[in-house]
This record gives structure tokens, sequence and C-alpha cells, in this order.
């Protein structure tokens, strides 16, 4: 569902718009990797009942408790989970690049809700009306498939994330997340995709010790902080501290 910050090379967001506005729905359903495999009749049918939402950065999609009654796509831009934590305060649950779906679960179970999501950038985003997917996923079973296949990979990557965490200590999850997010390439800078407190509870950290290990790694040399904007100076020093 993630990769390493998705908003580093996005158009300006005016540009964004206008072309969000320019381009025919099953055109941008046909350039996102989980429709490129349909036929003209299926993109056709999907494009006719999909409505587009060109998000401002913290423009909410929907919220917990709500019922969306349908799957989203991103387009282009950065869509945020947000469950909660513990202590009441907000809880990173994932980040929704481009060419990612969320909603699917919510979806299929007719179920309210469990996060809010919301745009952690300008984002364009295409929601699907679950009849029209559903009546999809009954004439082609590819489609179905490809569904599956997305909903499978992204457990994968949580049952991954989670042995990663209960393999390390607070600075590995840190580091670990850090690289992720920001890549190996050194002196490009990366904005955390939500609040650092939502982030910290993600890594199973109270905000302080999260706040305390970033700042011991900017003493270091290893990345410079300037508020939620990191940059990664010596990737490869912070790989060796993952374990």
């Amino acid at each position: 569902m993630s990769t390493p910050a998705g908003n580093r090379s996005a158009p300006p967001p005016t540009e964004r718009r206008s072309a969000a506005k320019a381009v025919p729905a099953g055109a941008l359903l046909k350039s996102l990797p989980l429709f490129k495999a349909l036929d003209e009749a299926s993109l056709g049918r999907l494009a006719a009942a999909t409505h587009r939402r060109v998000l401002a950065r913290g423009e909410r999609v929907f919220s917990r408790g709500d019922d969306p009654e349908g799957m989203y796509v991103v387009v282009y831009g950065q869509v945020r989970l947000l469950g909660r934590a513990r202590g009441g305060g907000e809880r990173l649950a994932g980040v929704v690049d481009a060419g990612h779906s969320f909603g699917e679960p919510i979806m299929f179970l007719e179920r309210p809700a469990l996060v809010d999501a919301e745009a952690a950038t300008d984002a364009l985003v295409l929601q699907l009306p679950k009849e029209a997917v559903f009546a999809e996923i009954e004439r082609n079973p590819r489609f179905a498939r490809r569904l599956i296949a997305g909903l499978s990979s992204r457990l994968e990557a949580l049952v991954q994330q989670q042995e990663r965490q209960d393999r390390g200590g607070g600075q590995a999850r840190v580091v670990d997340y850090l690289l992720r997010q920001g890549g190996s390439t050194a002196g490009v800078p990366f904005t955390l995709p939500a609040a650092k407190a939502a982030v910290a509870a993600h890594l199973r950290l109270t905000p302080e010790h999260f706040s305390r290990l970033l700042h011991e790694l900017a003493a270091e040399e290893l990345l410079r902080i300037d508020g939620r904007r990191i940059t990664l100076l010596q990737p490869l020093r912070l790989a060796a501290l993952r374990h």
C-alpha cells in the first residue's frame, strides 16, 4: 500500500487539478494497475459509475463510523488512514499511494469504517460504488482475482511489518520506517504522512520516545529534521541500525 515518499515528484497542484478535470474517468482507470487488464467494455461500465474527488491536503474522504459504500483508488497524491491509539489519540494505520486502492474491506463486509481517511497531500481519488464493483466481479473473474490479489498483498505486508516491529527495539523500528519512507538516496527530503504522534503510535512508541530517537539520529548527523520534513543524510549508516 505504501511506497517511499510518494509525494516527492508530484506535479504542481494547479496542474494536477486541471489534468484531473480533463482526463476521462475510463482513461484514469486504465492507467492504474488494478484495471489495466480489463477490456474496454468493463472499463466503460466502471467509468460510467466512477466519481472523481480532487482533494486538498487534510480533506476527508470518509470518517470513522461512516458507511462509504464503495472502494477508492488514488490516482495521484497520498491518502492516510488514521485509527485510534490506546490513549485516545490518532494512530497512523496506513498510507495509500498513487496507483493503490483502499476501502475494500468495509465494502465487502458492509460495516462502518474503522479509520478516518484523509488526504496527506493534494490528491485525486476515484470512488467506485459497490454496486458497480460487485456487478463487475460477477461478470469478470479476472477482475475479482486482481482484487483478491491486492488484498492478499496488503495482508502479507502487514504481517511482514509486524514481524519487523517484533524483532527490533524502538530505534530499529524508527530507522526501518524512515528508510521505507525515504528510500536509499541521501539528501532527498520527504514529509511524514501524519502528525508525529500518529506515526509514533503506529510504531508502538510514545510521542516523546519517537521525538527523542529522531533527535538522537539527527545529533549523529544521520538525518535532518524540519518539523515533519525529514532528510536522510546517511542511509547506509542508518540501515546498519535496523537490527
